[in-house]
């Protein structure tokens, strides 16, 4: 595959986005789709009020269009199950994320769906994904990055797919807090997988995918950036988080999502700290968890924040790709 394929499925997914957000986001603002502030969260936020949500459908229908047309014009075979399950993850996890953002802005309950709802059906599309994977024999390994060491996990490989899929796609919500952290960060996550999906392990459908999602996120960054036109809500978040952890397992390169995706692991566990630390001594490590808070409270400016994890990114996408590539 020539890197001019890779361009233009950047270029399409990127001018979709681009080109329908003066449409949708009017649209949202029109059906009051606006965001709602946390009391618990950081003051400066309160000016956000109001500010379009649910912009993450821009993303899921850039991906989609932008998959599908590259997929059926340069493979001359049929559509593969990796873009089928691919879109699959991706359009289910939106729908979750859908139906909480419209919760949250329609029925105005500030929580949306339930943590039983959201976690139901979370589980529901991963053991559909592993049912899948399955019946079209997917090995059921994993295997040390930038090296030939695996260990075979048999029908342990079905809960490491839940924890993947339902794990990431928390952590990757998490993360979506301020003007273009994860808009910015995903995309460069995408973007690691879709290089080694390319270049490692020659995966046409799944290099396709990761970078319609990176065009796609970048065109949404147009609006997305500070300060915000608009926001993906949980219907972008959910289902970048999951289809992200997709792409980890198709490439069998799950463990590495850890480090390619190290500030998604880097916000959850500032989450984690922050209830044991409360819970067990009635002491804050930080001064408002995920992470990014922490330093907005800090007198962090919202770019500033925005800017330093996008690099943190960068550099955790660049040494995932480092070990898998060149190390070994």
């Amino acid at each position: 595959m020539s890197v001019f394929i890779l361009i233009v499925t950047m270029a399409i997914a990127f001018l979709i986005t681009v080109l329908i957000s003066p449409i949708i986001i009017p649209l949202l603002r029109r059906l009051k789709f606006g965001q709602s502030i946390r009391e618990e969260g950081p003051k400066s936020h309160i000016k956000k009020m109001g500010t379009p949500t649910m912009g993450g459908v821009m993303i899921l229908f850039s991906v989609l269009v932008t998959t599908l047309i590259m997929t059926s014009k340069f493979n001359p075979n049929p559509i593969s199950f990796e873009v089928l399950i691919l879109l699959f993850v991706l359009l289910g996890y939106g729908l979750i994320g859908f139906l909480d953002d419209f919760i949250k802005v329609v029925l105005k309950r500030n929580l949306g769906l339930t943590s039983k709802q959201k976690m139901l059906g979370q589980l529901l599309i991963a053991i559909i994904f592993y049912i899948i994977l399955r019946q079209n024999d997917f090995p059921t390994y994993i295997k040390l990055p930038g090296t030939t060491i695996q260990w075979e996990l048999g029908w342990g490989y079905a809960l490491l797919i839940v924890v993947m899929l339902v794990g990431a796609s928390n952590a990757v919500n998490l993360t979506d807090g301020l003007d273009g952290l994860l808009a910015g960060t995903a995309a460069i996550a995408f973007g690691a997988f879709g290089i080694l999906a390319w270049y490692g392990y020659p995966q046409f459908e799944i290099t396709i995918f990761s970078l319609a999602v990176v065009g796609a996120l970048l065109g949404f960054l147009v609006f997305n950036a500070h300060p915000a036109k608009v926001f993906m809500g949980d219907t972008g978040s959910l289902a970048l988080g999951a289809s992200i952890a997709a792409v980890a397992i198709l490439t069998k390169l799950e463990v590495l999502l850890i480090i390619i995706g190290g500030v998604f692991v880097i916000e959850t566990l500032s989450v984690i700290i922050q209830v044991i630390s409360f819970k067990t001594t009635g002491k804050r490590v930080f001064k408002m968890s995920p992470l990014h808070h922490h330093y907005e409270l800090m007198g962090w400016s919202e770019w500033r924040v925005v800017t330093t994890f996008w690099l943190v990114g960068l550099v955790f996408a660049v040494l995932g790709v480092y070990i898998e590539v060149w190390v070994f």
